[in-house]
């Protein structure tokens, strides 16, 4: 069949379009964020519980580490595993780097889970171990989450530190918060900013200014939870005195601070598991780390 002069104007003029849009498409898929995903991260808090108690030396924290080493290994971050001794012990804290620039930032969870249940209210569980699913799981999977969204070519430096034996305390021979102090104290230089999540999963989320921590990041971090929509959940008054991850680092005089929501009422006990977390939750927390991170 043959074209006439007017049809084929046309057509070459519809193939212009199609591949003009063709073409911004592909540059709006180049430039749109991939956006945190709470089921994502609800399926690792769901994922780190199936294991069972991630109790330093056991077979499941054994798995959890070599989890979070692969997981964070196929999203292209540099991994490595410090292995150090604290009180005794040996630590294994996991340290994935990415980017560079003048700015240096660590977020920070911790992995373990606490050996003994010691606030359960039946005192015949106290014994048993705690399944860690917002006390542990919910800080990682925020974390492995981010390490998948965040962008490969951010203009700063990034670690996702992952604490070991950050749980143990009260315990004969253990202390609390042994992964972080041992980290700490390993640092050859110090970073601009520390920010450390714990038990952020709780369905029902309630964090409050932790009143150890640095106040101007905790304004910076609060005011990006509002500006993403997520002011109900971070709320704007202090509550409570913390002992977590962030203490070695402020004593180290580093600006850090701890996003933790302490009202869980499931805290070291047998019914911390992930029924009690949500996906919504682990988005609020993880989106705002997100656009702090990247504004």
């Amino acid at each position: 069949m043959k074209l006439t002069r007017r049809q084929i104007i046309i057509t070459a003029a519809i193939i212009t379009v199609l591949a003009l849009l063709g073409g911004i498409m592909a540059l709006i898929g180049r430039n749109t964020p991939v956006l945190f995903n709470g089921q994502r991260a609800f399926r690792d808090v769901n994922y780190q519980v199936s294991l069972g108690p991630r109790i330093p030396g056991n077979t499941a924290h054994a798995q959890t580490i070599e989890y979070i080493y692969q997981t964070l290994i196929k999203y292209g971050w540099e991994l490595e595993i410090q292995e150090i001794e604290v009180m005794g012990h040996p630590i294994k804290n996991i340290i994935a780097r990415r980017g560079s620039g003048d700015e240096w930032i660590i977020l920070g969870a911790h992995y373990d889970t606490r050996r003994f249940a010691d606030r359960d209210p039946n005192p015949q569980l106290q014994y048993d171990p705690v399944p860690g699913a917002n006390d542990g799981a919910s800080g990682v999977a925020v974390l492995l989450e981010l390490g998948r969204v965040l962008p490969k070519d951010l203009d700063k430096e990034i670690w996702l530190v992952f604490f070991d034996a950050e749980d143990q305390g009260e315990i004969p021979t253990w202390d609390w918060i042994l992964g972080s102090k041992g980290f700490a104290a390993s640092l050859t230089d110090l970073p601009a900013a520390v920010v450390i999540v714990d038990m952020v999963g709780d369905a029902d989320l309630q964090i409050y200014r932790e009143k150890n921590s640095n106040s101007d990041l905790t304004d910076d971090i609060w005011k990006t939870a509002r500006k993403s929509g997520f002011g109900k959940y971070f709320i704007d008054e202090e509550k409570y005195s913390i002992l977590d991850d962030h203490i070695p680092f402020i004593r180290l005089g580093i600006p850090s601070v701890d996003i933790i929501d302490f009202d869980y009422p499931y805290w070291h006990t047998t019914a911390d598991t992930a029924d009690k977390t949500s996906a919504d939750s682990l988005s609020a927390v993880g989106i705002t780390l997100y656009n702090w991170l990247t504004r």
